[in-house]
């Protein structure tokens, strides 16, 4: 199960590659069919991903102990419930979440017919290819979910206590779905930069994508707020975890956007504003992340010191240019 964990990631990593490639010289070409086959390659990606994310849930379930990931977050004595929630638990896991809702939100986009982004399309399906290849990268080469020891132990660590929660059930995947959502208006941004379609249709086409996002990554951080005062007894927002803090700044960014959006719907405002504001606060979703996988803070959710800092960082580097 290992093996096709992994090589479907590897092989989503080569198609997503090629989706990037495809989707933007379809469109500088004008073909067709390399249009149609981008598209084809989303699909594909996803269909990998999902086979992927469903062989971790199957070790997890199965409690290989063999499989370094299945060892640190799962023991025989952890109720089933929250076997579960061990697969967003880490850090291989959640960016496994991440790229997993990320190529589903990617299909979604791929599979519409007609309307107003036919000229963006193209773009948008690359930025988000290419997201897909730097989370399928990280996967890949530098965090393996499916990683084994040369050896079975015969119990694995568990749970952190503090994770044995309902929310832990619920918050994370509710964060990642705003993080993974706020792709989407982000891919739109620069799909509209590339094709200087700059006006007012791209803002009003994505308000539902932006209307989703931040409701769910307000929901997040509302829940995990929760989570904290009954867990730690954290009071007011200065007492928060800094990781809390790092994913309340992207949603207030894209509050921002929402309410300037609207003039540049009604009034034809704010253009650079508004580009500024999406693609901050994708970057700013990024950041979130990357502070609580690089280990430079001290917290409840952050993981241990990891060179995968240095992913993100470049990551988030090639964005801003």
């Amino acid at each position: 199960m290992t093996t096709i964990g992994y090589g479907a990631l590897a092989l989503a990593l080569v198609i997503s590659i090629y989706t990037a490639i495809a989707s933007i010289l379809g469109a500088r070409r004008g073909s067709a069919k390399l249009a149609e086959s981008a598209q084809k390659g989303i699909a594909t990606s996803a269909v990998l991903v999902t086979l992927a994310a469903l062989a971790l849930f199957y070790l997890l379930l199965t409690r290989d102990f063999q499989v370094k990931y299945v060892y640190q977050h799962v023991s025989t004595y952890l109720p089933t419930i929250y076997v579960f929630s061990a697969f967003w638990a880490g850090q291989e896991g959640s960016l496994l979440l991440w790229l997993w809702l990320l190529t589903i939100f990617s299909v979604l986009i791929a599979r519409r017919e007609g309307g107003w982004d036919q000229e963006l399309k193209p773009y948008v399906l690359a930025v988000l290819a290419f997201c897909q290849v730097f989370f399928a990268s990280l996967l890949v080469f530098a965090s393996n979910p499916f990683a084994t020891y040369p050896f079975r132990p015969a119990e694995g660590f568990g749970l952190n206590p503090l994770l044995e929660n309902f929310w832990m059930i619920i918050h994370p995947p509710v964060v990642f779905i705003g993080y993974a959502a706020y792709t989407v208006p982000f891919a739109f941004a620069i799909a509209a930069l590339a094709t200087g379609k700059l006006g007012e249709k791209w803002i009003r086409g994505i308000r539902r994508w932006n209307l989703f996002a931040w409701l769910f990554l307000g929901l997040g951080i509302i829940m995990g707020a929760w989570w904290s005062y009954q867990e730690l007894g954290w009071g007011g927002y200065w007492g928060w975890d800094p990781v809390e803090n790092s994913s309340l700044i992207p949603w207030l960014v894209g509050t921002a956007f929402l309410h300037s959006a609207m003039t540049q719907e009604r009034r034809g405002m704010f253009k650079v504003w508004n580009l500024v504001l999406i693609i901050l606060t994708f970057v700013l979703c990024i950041f979130a992340t990357f502070v609580t996988r690089s280990g430079i803070i001290q917290s409840v959710h952050a993981f241990g010191e990891s060179a995968i800092g240095y992913y993100f960082l470049v990551f988030l580097a090639i964005v801003l240019a």
